[in-house]
């Protein structure tokens, strides 16, 4: 698809473009992506009833992914203009954990939907409600690993950022508060795909062990 529209935000794999003032394009840098995949596990949980932008797959291709356009922050944003106390934000988070695991799996056997990057800059507080993006690395499994991965990000952050680490630490006492799903398959599992991951910075990966040692300290 041509885009003429403004970028309106870049993460690290992917930017997005501007169409008009109820859609976005979302276009991966990267090319590993399959933005096509990713646009059909969306539909497939809105249509049971989870919180995710709209999508049209018509218009999508293998790397370019055309969504609803959102307004409001996103609870990183929010968190950060006192709008959403951090420990709130983490509940909230469990909370779409929850409701995520509950969909029924597109592939019947494969486990439960998992996003794994379900992290504070992935959901959009919009007038309607949460709304939770970029499903890029979503997967079917078991949700320890969805559980775990969301714990791990925060962690991360916890002990690896002095001016953001007491936001998160308390963002990750919110997400693993009773009821938590969180397991030591999943836990594991997570780490070390963290480890892997391409997009982290050597900083991110040192600080691997004293996440999981944070992480441990808030499970009974």
């Amino acid at each position: 698809m041509a885009i003429t529209g403004r970028l309106l935000g870049s993460g690290r794999t992917a930017d997005v473009y501007e169409i008009d003032g109820a859609w976005v394009l979302r276009r991966d840098r990267e090319g590993w992506g399959d933005a096509l995949a990713e646009g059909a596990v969306m539909e497939h949980v809105r249509a049971h009833d989870y919180p995710v932008p709209r999508v049209r797959l018509a218009d999508s291709s293998r790397t370019e992914l055309v969504m609803e356009r959102l307004s409001g922050p996103t609870m990183l944003q929010a968190v950060g203009e006192g709008l959403i106390a951090p420990r709130e934000a983490g509940e909230l988070l469990a909370g779409l954990l929850r409701k995520l695991h509950a969909v029924p799996p597109r592939q019947s056997g494969r486990g439960r939907i998992l996003h794994l990057d379900l992290h504070p800059d992935n959901v959009m507080l919009t007038p309607d409600g949460p709304r939770v993006i970029d499903w890029s690395n979503t997967e079917e499994g078991d949700p320890g690993l969805d559980w775990g991965t969301s714990a791990v990000i925060l962690a991360q952050v916890a002990v690896g950022d002095e001016e953001f680490a007491g936001v998160a630490r308390a963002g990750l006492a919110g997400l693993l508060a009773d009821p938590c799903a969180l397991t030591e398959e999943g836990l594991a599992e997570a780490r070390r795909r963290r480890a892997l991951n391409p997009t982290m910075s050597a900083r991110e990966v040192e600080v691997l062990g004293a996440a999981e040692d944070l992480i441990r300290a808030f499970l009974p």
